[in-house]
């Protein structure tokens, strides 16, 4: 693809908001990672620190491009690793090293656990007072839910996601997308950055913590507030709109049309599109409440309409009609459609080991810029050394002797994974 972005090994000169800002990651599956990554994009320097010899346990996640996960590469671009056990009183005395170097410190482990290993935010902000400690878990402190483990789904399940995402009277389906996680690790860039803005005046870091389940709840919105509003819980309705009407997935010929008339003015525009303009003084239809009234009525003639035309000739005259429409992409009709090659949503990186690689990119940019280009997912401990070595001045035949005893691990020549 000629519109597709491939970056060359050479280092970007643009330096992103975030350059100097140095995170040490313990984070590993998603909650956590996703959030490091974004700071990565935004110019921070990432170093993520894993297990010795099994790594973040997304890199044994099939299918795999030469060895690397697809899990592992869509989250860990332009981050260094470090292999450490932690466990051991010098891999822990490593890492608490680096926290002293570092603005930020992000893990997404249950709370307790932090602490157990001499790296919580207490002992951390006794040797770094401006650190800021990101913290994200399942259910954060003081939750019945207590040490539960939670992952993305058991977070939809318990924030009402679930229960909506379905059509009227089908069994729930949780969210195609991650949002458990993606919501924990959003709402965490949040607060750091919120955190950081406030260091650079006080100079006082900050433990900034985010319960997947809280973050998903808060992301409900009218949902939440239909209950609190009118006392009722929010049924299901599929693709369609809880209180407005027309929206949602209507049936054409030989497929589905997505149609949202969010204004009077879109609603007006459809009525005329589809030959039908008295649906405009249409008593039932004319206002907001009264199309909510009547849903069934109203969206019976549209369905009636609609399934007369192929779904080409509707998205031609709906766009045609100035009507908010879409088809329905899969997957690798969303990623190749002309919008994402416009954008340059997708970046090629060249690993020396596993080679060229596709990801989707950062979607941010400063003065119409994206991030520079991404490095490469690193190997399991693939930068432990240089990290010792550059970071905290270790000699080689002290990082040597740390290899020798497995308190820290590196990748061997010519290794893969998986």
């Amino acid at each position: 693809m000629q519109d597709e972005v491939k970056n060359a090994p050479a280092q970007d000169p643009r330096p992103g908001p975030l350059s100097g800002v140095k995170v040490l990651d313990f984070s590993r599956i998603l909650s956590g990672p996703y959030g490091s990554m974004v700071l990565a994009d935004l110019g921070a320097e990432v170093i993520k620190v894993e297990p010795i010899e099994i790594g973040d346990e997304t890199r044994k996640f099939p299918p795999f491009q030469a060895g690397m996960s697809h899990y592992y590469i869509s989250l860990n671009r332009s981050k260094k690793s470090i292999s450490l056990d932690l466990k051991a009183p010098e891999g822990a005395a490593i890492a608490r090293q680096l926290a002293q170097k570092s603005d930020i410190v992000l893990e997404n482990f249950r709370p307790g656990v932090m602490d157990r290993l001499g790296l919580g935010y207490e002992a951390l902000k006794a040797e770094n007072p401006r650190l800021i400690y990101g913290s994200i878990s399942g259910f954060g402190k003081n939750s019945p839910h207590g040490d539960k483990p939670a992952f993305d789904i058991v977070a939809q399940a318990l924030s009402g996601v679930m229960h909506m995402n379905r059509e009227p009277d089908q069994s729930p389906n949780k969210l195609s997308i991650p949002l458990g996680d993606l919501a924990g690790s959003i709402f965490s860039v949040f607060g750091i950055l919120a955190a950081l803005h406030e260091r650079n005046q006080t100079g006082q870091g900050r433990h900034v913590e985010i319960a997947m389940l809280d973050s998903l709840i808060a992301m409900q919105g009218y949902l939440s507030q239909i209950y609190f509003v009118s006392g009722k819980d929010p049924a299901p309705v599929g693709t369609r709109h809880p209180s407005i009407v027309p929206y949602g997935s209507f049936p054409t010929a030989d497929g589905h049309v997505i149609v949202a008339c969010l204004t009077e003015r879109f609603f007006h525009n459809f009525a005329r599109c589809l030959d039908l303009p008295g649906l405009i003084e249409d008593p039932r239809f004319a206002l907001y409440q009264h199309r909510l009234e009547h849903r069934e009525a109203l969206e019976h003639l549209i369905c009636g309409r609609m399934q007369q035309e192929s779904t080409a000739f509707w998205l031609d005259r709906l766009s045609e009609f100035d009507v908010p429409n879409a088809p329905i992409l899969s997957v690798a009709e969303a990623l190749t459609q002309p919008h994402v090659l416009a954008h340059g949503l997708i970046e090629t990186v060249t690993h020396p080991q596993v080679g060229d690689l596709k990801m989707v990119r950062s979607p941010i940019l400063f003065d119409g810029q994206g991030p520079a280009p991404a490095r490469p997912p690193s190997l399991l401990g693939e930068d432990s050394c240089a990290i010792l070595a550059t970071e905290l001045g270790y000699d080689a035949e002290q990082i040597l002797a740390l290899l020798r005893r497995n308190i820290v691990g590196a990748p061997p020549t010519g290794s893969g994974e998986g």
